[in-house]
């Protein structure tokens, strides 16, 4: 039997990827999840249908999340995950022996059991002893956080469904609230192809922006991802992504990746013209309200 995994990207798009075995499929109380053992990809995992990781491509979603706030803060000892029930970002952090403390935030504990039988990889990070799982809705953990965190990453799932709470303004002044006053907090901003993509980028910018004194996007090209290409927000209560990034710290780690580096930082913020411009229009009309 042939198989394929079909994905909307679009209206007029969608994504097949050839599937040898469907491994796991579950629907707990917010979302049906999915696990597909796939030759292109391994196994992937899918929430509602829509790619969320993948075993052959995990790495660099992981790695642009985690390093990139990592060497731009001289010094992030304590960590608000939300999401990442697999671990993955949890194993970047816990590269750097700063990090004393990893509040992750996982609303569906379905979740996190079933990357702990299909996705065993990162089991021995979310069991480390500076590790706390919280199986709890984000916006009401972040209710009795202030002044709290050095380091927020909001590794939410797509703004629709069970991720939806986590693209709102309310939820994005938590996030500042819970953060020292020379926190960062980083996130994902999706695709800017298409009018969905392009909405969603500039809603989730601007709300940013209006928070936020600095606020930056980057990117990173994500093969199992829509269109290949994924953008991230960085929002920063004092450091500036580029200014303050000293490339000489991450040669002294010798920390290992196999898609961060640190000229990969610097180019991550020089965007394609069509997404700066999506993004001076959001700009100049929050310098305009201010």
């Amino acid at each position: 039997m042939d198989l394929w995994y079909k994905q909307s990207q679009t209206r007029n798009l969608q994504m097949h990827i050839r599937v040898k075995n469907q491994l796991c499929y579950k629907k707990s109380d917010y979302q049906k999840i999915e696990v597909l053992d796939t030759p292109t990809y391994g196994k992937i995992l899918t929430f509602d249908g829509n790619v969320v990781l993948t075993e052959k491509d995990e790495y660099i979603y992981d790695e642009m999340v985690t390093h990139v706030p990592m060497m731009v803060h001289p010094d992030i000892r304590n960590v608000l995950l939300v999401g990442d029930g697999d671990g993955g970002v949890i194993h970047e952090l816990l590269k750097y022996d700063s990090v004393e403390n990893i509040d992750l935030v996982e609303l569906d504990d379905m979740v996190n059991d079933v990357c702990e039988e299909f996705f065993p990889m990162h089991k021995k990070a979310l069991e480390d002893e500076r590790v706390c799982i919280h199986p709890m809705n984000a916006q009401k953990f972040l209710r009795k956080c202030k002044n709290r965190y050095d380091l927020v990453i909001v590794d939410a799932n797509d703004p629709f469904g069970p991720g939806e709470g986590t693209y709102t303004r309310e939820f994005y002044g938590a996030c500042y609230s819970a953060l020292k006053e020379d926190g960062i907090m980083i996130c994902q901003q999706g695709c800017p192809y298409g009018k969905d993509g392009v909405s969603t980028l500039q809603k989730s910018h601007q709300q940013i922006a209006d928070i936020f004194p600095i606020c930056k996007v980057y990117q990173a090209h994500i093969p199992s991802y829509q269109g290949g290409y994924w953008l991230f927000g960085f929002a920063s209560k004092k450091y500036h992504p580029i200014d303050d990034f000293k490339p000489e710290r991450f040669e002294k780690l010798d920390i290992r990746t196999d898609y961060y580096t640190s000229h990969i930082h610097v180019g991550a913020f020089y965007l394609p013209a069509f997404v700066e411009r999506i993004l001076k229009e959001v700009e100049d009309n929050v310098r305009a309200e201010h």
